[in-house]
């Protein structure tokens, strides 16, 4: 099914611009927030006493925070609206980063953690939820692929303002600025216009409440199709940060080095959101999303025949490139097969299967290494990437249903 033109959709009074700053500046924000406090998380959970392992695994906490709360936000969304639920994401980070910063001793500095992972999945569902219905369908992919870009700036950009500050305060200092920044998203996200309550119908067409089962149950053949698409996806993309590094180490390379591929991967990353969405608008999602999975399928390929920096650069960078044109795909299709009578709640369940994929990618990746070679992991995680691409292809074309 192809997409509708912008001349059948858009309305005539749109503008990006009437939403740009109060819709993306929230996300540059918290994008900002989490890029100063993710490089120093475990150096403060050490300095607080936790081994290797102990902080290692309470830097997972962020994650396991944003997975298990991807149906809660759901519910909170619905009940409370986009923009309250935004508002109360940031605050709630911010007191999640406060608490990091003043804890005595792990156990608080841990909960803290899993507070900025649990405002995360709350804040991501809601800008979600909200661009998709603020929008137009003929816009939908530009929006949300934007509005990712805009995240991957805040994260690339936050480290270096965290080390800034961290250069006078010491370590606190990056949590400080994690404070500062979320407090000023939900300043932001105040200047959001309210959008309609969720569920409301024109008279004369009743509908019951959606409940997250009755979305679940009627939704359950594309969560099993794409939806299994999207979890191989967001395996894939979870396991490259970790690839990289690892096989950097395995050539020998020092951290500088490791860290100069790794930063020109992401940036390259970065660049491509807005003609990703573009693309996915104009021509279809199936365009990008398995050229997406097919180029970092063959880079992660590839990854094991390198030899030294270089050929691990121009792979490093063609895993870049995959990934970056492929910015926005799971919001945009998240977005497609969403209903308007429910979308909080289908959305929510969308979101736990990618932080799903995100979560097991370098569990599988791990896993094959520990039990075959580093050689052998990376080659399963390309073949998640073909088997991505091999999903979308297959389901995307068949059960996307029509734009709102």
């Amino acid at each position: 099914m192809s997409l509708p033109t912008p001349d059948e959709t858009v309305p005539s009074g749109f503008s990006f611009r009437g939403i740009a700053v109060a819709a993306y500046g929230p996300s540059l924000l918290f994008g900002l927030g989490e890029g100063a406090v993710l490089p120093v998380l475990a150096l403060s959970a050490k300095s607080l006493g936790a081994s290797v392992a102990l902080a290692a695994l309470i830097v997972t906490l962020l994650g396991i925070g944003s997975l298990l709360t991807n149906i809660p936000a759901s519910l909170i969304t619905a009940r409370f609206g986009e923009r309250s639920a935004i508002i109360v994401a940031a605050l709630w980070g911010a007191t999640g980063l406060l608490a990091c910063v003043l804890a005595p001793g792990l156990w608080l500095f841990a909960a803290g953690v899993f507070m900025v992972g649990m405002s995360s999945a709350v804040f991501n569902l809601a800008r979600q939820s909200y661009l998709t219905e603020a929008v137009p369908p003929a816009f939908r992919a530009r929006a949300l692929s934007t509005l990712g870009g805009v995240m991957r700036i805040g994260i690339f950009l936050g480290p270096f303002i965290g080390a800034g500050v961290m250069h006078f305060a010491g370590l606190p200092g990056a949590y400080w600025v994690g404070v500062a920044v979320l407090l000023v998203a939900g300043g932001v996200a105040l200047t959001l216009p309210d959008l309609p309550a969720h569920g409301l119908k024109a008279p004369g067409a009743p509908q019951a409440p959606p409940t997250l089962r009755s979305i679940t149950r009627s939704h359950s053949r594309v969560f099993l199709t794409v939806g299994l698409g999207v979890l191989l996806v967001s395996a894939v993309r979870a396991s490259r940060q970790v690839v990289i590094p690892l096989w950097a180490d395995h050539l020998g390379l020092n951290p500088a080095s490791t860290s100069i591929i790794y930063g020109l991967s992401g940036a390259i990353d970065m660049l491509m959101f807005y003609p990703a969405g573009k693309v996915m608008d104009r021509r279809g999602r199936s365009w990008v999303t398995i050229p997406s999975m097919v180029l970092m399928g063959t880079a992660l390929l590839l990854m094991p025949f390198t030899v030294g920096p270089v050929s691990l650069l121009l792979a490093s960078l063609l895993i870049g490139f995959g990934n970056g044109i492929g910015s926005g795909m799971v919001m945009t299709l998240g977005a497609d097969y969403s209903p308007a009578h429910g979308r909080p709640q289908f959305l929510g369940v969308w979101r736990f299967l990618s932080d799903i994929g995100s979560s097991g990618g370098p569990a599988i990746l791990s896993g094959v290494t520990a039990a075959v070679s580093l050689t052998a992991g990376i080659l399963a995680t390309a073949l998640l990437g073909f088997a991505a691409a091999a999903a979308l292809g297959y389901w995307v074309p068949r059960t996307r249903r029509a734009a709102d």
